[in-house]
């Protein structure tokens, strides 16, 4: 039979366990978007020398999942939520099929939330903290932009009028970029276009950024967006998931359509993928269950910061995030 000092020092190693996972995965994740940041530059992230070149990428991903993540947790701990500390998720890039290091960070929740209020507070605080770094980050990429003698080290000929070989990546721009694009646009600033700007660490991040708080913010099953809808509209929030679901998938089809000769720039096949995942997601989790004990509509001042989530969403969403050329 185990006393209770012993159950106290098993308590006590199986903390350490979790902590070090926590710490194991940061680190990786540490290690594979740093790598992600030299790749992006098109240098070799394998050259030891390279390392600290990609460093300017990592420690502001890491930052923005970071705010998003432990926006979460300190709501959750201000309900007496149970959670687990943030999980980081390595990925890395050179694989070709998730460029960007990571395939973000997750909480895991451990106990029923409350209210409504509390549910909406727990789902909003991510999104809102994670966009503030993102724009800050944008921000600061823009008041910074080296000369074009940065883009010319990387693409001799960029100005050379020669075409974008096959295989080329361009990222979708959203309102909210372009906004500040145009506020940073002045005689002799160079202003990368879409299908360079993922070469400037602070641009990348902070577009990467935006685009994780708009997915997050679609309103469907356990997504922040999700949950926020349910906490605003209770039992609406199904006639929304729907409709939004109706929209992923036509954008999707709409994407398929330049696979068949069909020339149209705005759709993206990825949202027919997603699409299919939420309907799987949805089946097998569902709102069947009460989400919460005590559901008194929010207050005024919760479906106006709401309302602000959905702003977010709309001048944050890249319609078309990524485009190949052929």
């Amino acid at each position: 039979m185990n006393g209770p000092n012993n159950l106290s020092k098993y308590s006590l190693h199986s903390q350490w366990k979790v902590y070090l996972t926590h710490g194991l995965l940061f680190f990786l994740t540490f290690l594979t978007t740093t790598l992600a940041g030299v790749w992006w530059l098109n240098k070799d992230p394998f050259d030891l020398v390279n390392f600290v070149l990609g460093l300017p990428y990592s420690l502001s991903l890491l930052t923005i999942l970071a705010f998003h993540e432990f926006g979460h947790y300190f709501a959750a701990r201000f309900y007496g939520v149970e959670t687990s500390l943030p999980f980081f998720l390595p990925f890395p890039s050179f694989l070709g099929i998730i460029p960007f290091g990571t395939l973000g960070a997750v909480i895991i929740q451990r106990s029923t939330i409350p209210s409504r209020k509390a549910l909406f507070d727990f789902a909003a605080a991510g999104p809102l903290a994670g966009f503030i770094v993102s724009v800050a980050c944008l921000a600061y990429g823009f008041s910074s932009l080296p000369s074009v003698d940065y883009i010319l080290a990387i693409h001799p000929d960029f100005f050379h009028g020669q075409p974008l070989p096959p295989g080329s990546l361009a990222f979708g721009s959203n309102l909210l970029y372009e906004a500040i694009s145009s506020l940073a646009s002045s005689p002799g600033i160079f202003i990368p276009p879409m299908t360079e700007m993922y070469h400037y660490p602070f641009l990348c991040v902070g577009w990467f950024g935006l685009i994780v708080t708009a997915f997050n913010l679609l309103p469907l099953g356990q997504l922040d967006g999700g949950r926020i809808s349910y906490a605003m509209f209770g039992d609406s929030y199904h006639r929304i998931a729907q409709v939004t679901l109706i929209i992923l998938i036509a954008s999707g089809l709409l994407g398929m359509l330049p696979l068949i000769g069909i020339e149209f720039s705005y759709g993206w096949p990825g949202w027919l993928l997603w699409g299919f995942i939420f309907i799987g997601f949805i089946r097998f989790f569902g709102f069947n269950r009460k989400l919460v004990d005590d559901d008194t509509p929010l207050d005024s001042k919760r479906k106006a910061i709401g309302w602000v989530c959905w702003l977010i969403f709309l001048i944050s969403l890249s319609p078309v995030p990524f485009t190949i050329s052929p």
